[in-house]
């Protein structure tokens, strides 16, 4: 099987953006294909991660987005997973390029959410939950995870202070991230002082609303060798799906997104030693707490720590870093873009070119894009700087 790498990546700044969801898409395919061939002569078929038509009111993405990008007659689908849209997309591209059914595939996410609303973006992402069960209840994301929060708060010795510190981290991190939404560092005070969304969790405890696109070209070694640009491996893929309503679950043990992760690690050949970056889901606090447990780097209940350097964590973490990006509660979510956002920042941690947020000598990255509530789907992949050809 062939080794599928990402040899260029592109996105908009996540944003209450002006532009229309295919004119932020172009955006991002400009940064991408900058000083490289047009697409049109490069790219075999395109995935587009969308979570909902209703912001924009718009389907057949995938084809709206070929065009955009001056293809004809290739493959081009939607692809949807709420939150995990993204990742989902990536994951296809990937399958394909291994596979050797192409030689180079565009992974997109794109999301404009400040269409929808206030109502709409709520009512959109409520879609995720179960009709009979949740929908109708009046449920909202904010107190889903807010159950899935006061449990962890009552398993473990977190504090509603460390939730907040994740944040305060996030939010320092997206300072030297010139894409990210909120490029602002705030303290503890700040976050635990702000409006309740849904007790325990604060208004800055969640990850904003906004606009963005995204894009990860997918290609064989030789293809990236060809046009001169650094590449690194997607070495490993994981998927799983969860229930989809939080009462079938235990809340503080995220299942799925432990299978998920365990076999992008299983098909990469490492385990969450060897990983130096993770941008995992950092939807609300809470979530980068329960993932830090998931993907192996903290001890169960200890996830909460993650805001705190290698020294200060309780025996059995790793010295991995997160969210250097500034997660989603800071750089942003637009929700189907997520997953390719933080493919970007695997690929410019691994070649060099994360400026100020550099983690150094970093080789190893994980991504985990979780789509629903907590796990209902988890997307899961490791990227590594050493290119197999």
């Amino acid at each position: 099987m062939t080794q599928p790498v990402i040899a260029a990546v592109g996105a908009s700044k996540v944003d209450d953006a002006d532009l229309p969801g295919r004119d932020l898409f172009s955006v991002a395919l400009a940064e991408a294909f900058d000083g490289l061939p047009d697409p049109a002569s490069l790219v075999e078929a395109l995935y587009v991660g969308n979570q909902s038509e209703q912001y924009e009111h718009q389907i057949m993405q995938g084809t709206l987005l070929a065009e955009w990008a001056g293809l004809r007659n290739v493959p081009a689908e939607r692809v949807e997973a709420c939150a995990a849209a993204g990742a989902l997309a990536l994951r296809h591209a990937v399958k394909d390029v291994r596979n050797g059914e192409h030689d180079a595939v565009l992974a997109c996410g794109v999301e404009k959410m400040s269409a929808g609303g206030t109502g709409g973006t709520t009512d959109s992402l409520s879609a995720a939950f179960d009709r009979p069960l949740e929908q109708r209840s009046g449920v909202t994301a904010p107190s889903q995870y807010a159950l899935l929060a006061q449990r962890y708060l009552h398993e473990t010795d977190a504090t509603e202070r460390d939730l907040a510190e994740i944040a305060v981290k996030n939010h320092r991190n997206a300072v030297a991230n010139p894409r990210a939404q909120f490029r602002k560092e705030v303290d503890a005070e700040t976050v635990l002082g702000s409006p309740p969304v849904a007790p325990p969790l604060k208004l800055y405890d969640c990850a904003p609303v906004g606009d963005g696109a995204a894009v990860a070209l997918v290609t064989t070694p030789k293809v990236a060798a060809d046009l001169d640009v650094p590449a690194v491996a997607v070495s490993g893929t994981g998927a799983a799906a969860s229930n989809i309503g939080v009462a079938e679950r235990d809340m503080t043990e995220v299942e799925g997104a432990r299978v998920a992760i365990n076999t992008a690690y299983d098909e990469a050949g490492i385990t969450a030693a060897d990983v130096d970056i993770a941008e995992i889901h950092d939807a609300f606090t809470v979530s980068e707490a329960l993932l830090a447990e998931a993907a192996g780097f903290a001890p169960k209940g200890t996830g909460y720590q993650s805001h705190l350097s290698q020294g200060e964590r309780a025996n059995g973490w790793t010295d991995v870093a997160l969210s250097t990006s500034g997660g989603l509660k800071a750089r942003g979510h637009p929700i189907g873009a997520t997953g390719l956002y933080q493919a970007i920042e695997g690929y410019e941690q691994l070649t060099g070119a994360a400026g100020k947020r550099a983690r150094p000598d970093a080789d190893t990255a994980l991504l985990v894009n979780e789509g629903g509530i907590a796990d209902a789907m988890t997307v899961a992949h490791v990227l590594e700087a050493e290119v197999a050809g």
